[in-house]
C-alpha cells in the first residue's frame, strides 16, 4: 500500500518511491568496490529519505525561481530513455504502461530531473568567488612545480574511513606482501590489474603523464627519490588505503605552455530509471562493441548521449587542463591518443571517454588565470553546494508522516 512519508513544501515523497530509493542505494552498496562498509537496513532508509527531500526541496526552489525545461529537451530525453532500452517510443509507452507508470507522468519526472540539474550547475556556480589573490597563489604553487612532469603507477590497497585497527593492519599486510611481489621481480603492471583497489588498475596501475602541481603532494614527494623504473622501497599512507608507488617517467616542461586534449564521450545520468550500476554496465557493453568493431563511437553518442555534444558525435573540443570535473580529467590524461576510456562516474553522470588528438600550445598570462580560475571553481564546488542545499532545506517546510495503522 503507497502512502505519504513526507511533505516537502508542496511536494509530496511516498512510501513507494521510498521503497525503490531504497532498493537503487542497497544495490549500489552491493556492488561497491571491495573495503566499502557494510550499511543497515535503517541507515539505508535514512539515506534514501534524506535523498528524496533534498531532490523535492532543490525541485521546489527550482519551480519557484521560474525555472524551465522546454518540450523539446524531454523529447529528446525520452527518446534516449527509450533507445537505451533498445525500444520505440511506443514500445517504451507500453513498458511504462505494463509497470503501472503512464506517459504524462514518465516526461513530468524526465523534466523534473532536468530542472533539477539546470538549477544547480546554475546557482551553485554563481556562488562560488574566486580572487585574484587565489589565482595568483595558484600560479605560484604550479609555477614551482612546472619544471617536473612525472608519470606515477600505483598499486592500492583501499582501507575503509571507519575501519578497525584489525582491518587497518590486514589491510597493511595484504599491501606489504604485493609490495614484495613487484620488489621480487612480478610485473608491476600485472599485480596492478590483478590486485589493486583503484579503476588505474585497468591502465597497469598508471596514473597518466602530469605536472607535480596536478598530483598529491604525498605523492610527489614519495617520488622524488625515486629514478624512472624504480619502485619505492616502503609503503605510501594515505586516506584511502595503503600505496605501492612506481616511478614510471620524468621530464623537465616548458614554462609558458600546456598540453590540450581534443576528447569526446558518451554520458548517461542515472535516474529513476537507470541507477549508476546499470550506466557503468551499459557503457562497458559499448566499449567492448567499439573496441571489437561492431559499434562507432561517434554513432553511439549522437544516439544515446545525454548531452549537448551528441550531435556532434559526443566531440567536445580542444580541452585545457583544467576545463573538465576531475574524474573526467584523471581518466582523459590517463588514456594515449585514440585510447578509450572505461566507465567514469562524475557529478554529471557516467561518462565513456575517447582521446582524439593532443597538441602543446603557448599559453598567455589571461589563459593561465582563466585556467586557473577553472581549476579553483571546481575544487570549490561540492562544498559550495553542501552548503547551498543546506540553506534551501534551512528555508524548506517538511513535515513527516506516520504510515497508516
Amino acid at each position: 500500500m503507497d502512502y505519504i512519508v513526507a511533505v516537502v513544501n508542496r511536494e509530496l515523497v511516498t512510501a513507494v518511491e521510498l521503497a525503490r530509493r531504497v532498493e537503487r542505494l542497497a544495490e549500489e552498496a552491493r556492488r561497491a568496490p571491495s573495503g566499502a562498509a557494510a550499511t543497515g537496513d535503517e541507515a539505508l532508509r535514512r539515506l534514501a529519505l534524506e535523498s528524496l527531500v533534498e531532490e523535492r526541496v532543490i525541485l521546489t526552489h527550482a519551480r519557484e525561481t521560474g525555472g524551465r525545461v522546454d518540450s523539446a529537451e524531454v523529447d529528446r530525453a525520452v527518446q534516449v530513455v527509450a533507445a537505451q532500452n533498445q525500444l520505440s517510443v511506443d514500445g517504451l509507452r507500453e513498458r511504462l504502461a505494463a509497470e503501472g507508470t503512464d506517459m504524462p507522468r514518465f516526461r513530468a519526472n524526465l523534466r523534473d530531473q532536468l530542472l533539477i540539474e539546470r538549477v544547480r550547475e546554475r546557482e551553485v556556480l554563481a556562488r562560488i568567488r574566486i580572487t585574484d589573490l587565489e589565482i595568483d597563489s595558484f600560479l605560484q604553487q604550479e609555477r614551482e612545480a612546472q619544471d617536473l612532469e612525472i608519470e606515477l603507477a600505483q598499486i592500492l590497497v583501499r582501507v575503509p574511513e571507519d575501519a578497525t585497527g584489525a582491518v587497518v593492519e590486514e589491510r597493511r599486510r595484504r599491501a606489504e606482501t604485493l609490495l614484495a611481489r613487484v620488489r621480487g621481480g612480478e610485473p608491476f603492471e600485472a599485480v596492478a590489474r590483478a590486485e589493486s583497489d583503484d579503476a588505474s588498475r585497468e591502465n597497469g596501475g598508471s596514473l597518466g603523464r602530469r605536472l607535480a602541481s596536478r598530483l598529491p603532494d604525498v605523492f610527489v614527494q614519495a617520488a622524488r627519490s625515486l629514478r624512472p623504473g624504480a619502485v619505492r622501497s616502503e609503503l605510501l599512507r594515505t586516506g584511502a588505503g595503503f600505496h605501492v608507488l612506481k616511478l614510471l617517467w620524468r621530464e623537465e616542461s616548458g614554462a609558458g605552455r600546456m598540453v590540450q586534449t581534443r576528447v569526446r564521450h558518451i554520458l548517461l545520468r542515472p535516474s529513476v530509471r537507470l541507477t549508476t550500476q546499470e550506466a557503468t554496465a551499459r557503457l562497458a557493453g559499448w566499449r567492448r562493441q567499439i573496441d571489437n568493431g561492431t559499434r562507432r563511437f561517434e554513432d553511439t553518442a549522437r544516439e544515446f548521449s545525454e548531452d549537448s555534444s551528441a550531435a556532434q558525435g559526443g566531440d567536445l573540443g580542444w580541452a585545457s587542463p583544467g576545463m573538465m570535473v576531475p574524474e573526467f580529467e584523471r581518466a582523459m590524461d590517463d588514456l594515449r591518443v585514440g585510447g578509450l576510456s572505461g566507465p567514469v562516474v562524475s557529478r554529471f553522470g557516467v561518462h565513456l571517454i575517447q582521446v582524439l588528438d593532443r597538441r602543446e600550445v603557448e599559453i598567455d598570462i589571461r589563459q593561465q588565470r582563466e585556467r586557473a580560475r577553472a581549476v579553483l571553481r571546481e575544487q570549490k564546488f561540492e562544498a559550495a553546494y553542501r552548503e547551498w542545499v543546506q540553506e534551501l532545506r534551512g528555508r524548506a517546510y517538511v513535515e513527516w508522516r506516520e504510515p497508516p495503522p
